[in-house]
């Protein structure tokens, strides 16, 4: 936050200017009104001769851990249910130079991988956001928010990447069913972590 913003709002409010008045004022100087209510809400609006500080927002060494391990997971399962899939693609489209009809190479690594971090994953995120709801200021955990925001950037990319696979395949006239259906894969699984955690922050900036 801007010290010099977080000041004037600080005296503004020691001399007895009403919060409304202050924001109006900051506005109308050219100060964007998010950063104005984000500035006004480190102060309690609670009567009392001196502005009141909120306690600000910390990570503690737990939450560091419940969201890292929580992104790992994500990382994993997404992973691995595609790699369990790419498996049954190749076993109902066959590359006959490569496979061959009646083997099956079950990917044991990916289905046990699947099983151990996908429930990790689902406990600790549903252990975070229930902590978030009885502790509102957790949402604003900068770990948090630079992790969701990587995970969006590797999601983007991947969705771009994937397009542009499907696309030059397709100008180039070698866009086979299998192709398609990993593609298809890769799109859906990303696809479904971008629109998770995109509708995630939107209903916090929502919220606020």
């Amino acid at each position: 936050m801007n010290s010099e913003l977080h000041s004037f709002i600080k005296e503004a409010l020691e001399k007895g200017k009403s919060r409304s008045s202050i924001a109006d004022a900051l506005v109308f100087a050219g100060w964007q009104e998010g950063a104005v209510n984000k500035a006004m809400s480190f102060f309690a609006d609670i009567d009392f001769p001196v502005p009141v500080p909120r306690p600000r927002p910390y990570l503690a060494a737990r939450e560091a851990f419940l969201y890292l391990v929580s992104f790992i997971t994500l990382y994993v399962s997404a992973y691995s249910f595609g790699s369990l899939l790419f498996s049954f693609i190749n076993r109902w489209f066959p590359d006959v130079l490569q496979y061959q009809y009646g083997a099956f190479d079950v990917p044991r690594y990916a289905i046990a991988s699947l099983i151990i971090a996908f429930p990790i994953f689902f406990l600790i995120t549903r252990s975070v956001k229930k902590g978030a709801k009885e502790d509102p200021e957790r949402k604003d955990s900068r770990m948090r928010k630079w992790l969701t925001y990587a995970t969006l950037v590797i999601a983007a990319g991947v969705l771009i990447g994937d397009s542009i696979a499907v696309l030059s395949g397709l100008l180039g006239g070698e866009l086979t069913i299998r192709f398609l259906l990993k593609a298809l894969t890769v799109f859906g699984i990303a696809g479904a972590i971008f629109g998770f955690y995109l509708s995630d922050l939107q209903k916090e900036e929502k919220d606020k």
